[in-house]
């Protein structure tokens, strides 16, 4: 009997002790992770990754065929426009004009005895019709007489076809011959050399580039792609900033000159090209860099402006449906308070506060944590 007491009595102890704790314990407190609502300045931007290149790159080539003879510039000579850079080898060439002025003085000289046989022609026409109006002879023999007059008319005139042939298959001769010297079409820096002296180059179905000239390396320009979804920022004059993986620490600098309508779908992703304009008068930036591209679509000075993550908290006892629009909750008599905002240009760690009833230097929560009563107040979560 006294160990069903005892047992009973262990029992209720317990059970007072559960019960007790539940209803006198320490209850979890919240606390608050807020930010101060303060004026700064805010800029809001859209990233993109593009390519450094010269504004004007111009490949060079050769519109006939034959065996390069002497290269005269390298990798990164500079050259004038005008400047002899190669030559192709001319004697077949040479050969083909003498060829063509041949064949020319011979066009003459077919021109020359056409006239001579037209003016006998002319004579003896004249003979005949002399001798015709005399009676003198049959009307077959005037009829003749004109036949080869006639004949020789068209046989200057041939003989004037062959010689203005002749005389364009020697220009064509010149002109291949000239071509076996190339020249540089611009002032600039060779960026790539693709032949070698004694390298075959043929130019039958199309113009082989021998070499690439970069114009004006002191003005570059960056290709680069933006999404559909942040296109309609993008404008031109617009500022940008871009690094390169070269120069992790220098911030460059250039302008939109350019946004292009010619969209492109890369990995399921409608973007467009936008051009930028970028000074480089110490020649650091080389053509073919990658740039991290930030173009600055809109920027304000001391606005009032809270922490992005204010606009995505809600408390966590919060269960009600009834606000709209975007809402921060502002930590008045130590319980967050909603404010309906109007929010204006982020830069993604802080938004502009364009409407609301808010003031600077109120608190803003950001999160929370739930914490026990017991813990010490040093190591709560101070405001920012």
């Amino acid at each position: 009997m006294k160990k069903k007491i005892v047992v009973l009595l262990v029992i209720g102890v317990v059970l007072f002790a559960l019960f007790g704790r539940n209803m006198f314990g320490s209850k979890e407190s919240v606390i608050y992770e807020t930010a101060v609502i303060e004026r700064r300045d805010i800029a809001s931007y859209v990233t993109a990754i593009g390519t450094v290149s010269a504004v004007t790159t111009v490949e060079v080539g050769t519109q006939v065929s034959g065996t390069i003879k002497e290269i005269y510039v390298d990798y990164n000579s500079a050259v004038k426009k005008g400047q002899m850079i190669a030559l192709i080898d001319p004697t077949t060439f040479e050969a083909q004009v003498e060829q063509a002025k041949a064949n020319l003085m011979q066009a003459k000289a077919a021109l020359q005895k056409a006239k001579a046989t037209l003016e006998d022609a002319q004579r003896n026409l004249n003979r005949q019709k002399m001798l015709w109006d005399r009676d003198l002879i049959a009307r077959s023999d005037l009829d003749s007489a004109q036949t080869n007059y006639d004949l020789a008319v068209a046989g200057v005139s041939e003989a004037e076809a062959n010689v203005y042939q002749a005389q364009a298959a020697l220009k064509r001769a010149e002109t291949d011959l000239g071509y076996t010297r190339i020249y540089s079409p611009v002032d600039g820096i060779v960026v790539s050399r693709d032949v070698d002296a004694g390298q075959t180059v043929a130019a039958s179905f199309q113009t082989p580039t021998l070499f690439t000239i970069a114009q004006d390396l002191t003005k570059m320009q960056i290709e680069t792609n933006v999404d559909e979804a942040d296109i309609g920022e993008v404008k031109e004059g617009l500022s940008v900033t871009f690094t390169v993986d070269a120069y992790p620490d220098t911030v460059f600098s250039g302008i939109i000159k350019q946004v292009r309508i010619a969209s492109s779908v890369v990995e399921n992703v409608v973007t467009y090209p936008v051009i930028i304009d970028v000074a480089n008068p110490d020649l650091m930036l080389k053509p073919g860099m990658t740039a991290n591209v930030t173009i600055i679509t809109d920027k304000k000075e001391d606005v009032l402006a809270v922490p992005s993550a204010a606009l995505r908290y809600r408390p966590s006892d919060y269960l009600g449906n009834t606000l709209r629009g975007r809402v921060i909750w502002v930590l008045e008599n130590g319980k967050p308070s909603p404010k309906e905002v109007k929010v204006g240009i982020t830069d993604g760690a802080y938004v502009e506060i364009l409407q609301g009833d808010l003031s600077e230097g109120q608190l803003v929560v950001i999160g929370e944590e739930a914490n026990s009563a017991k813990k010490s107040k040093a190591n709560r979560r101070m405001p920012f």
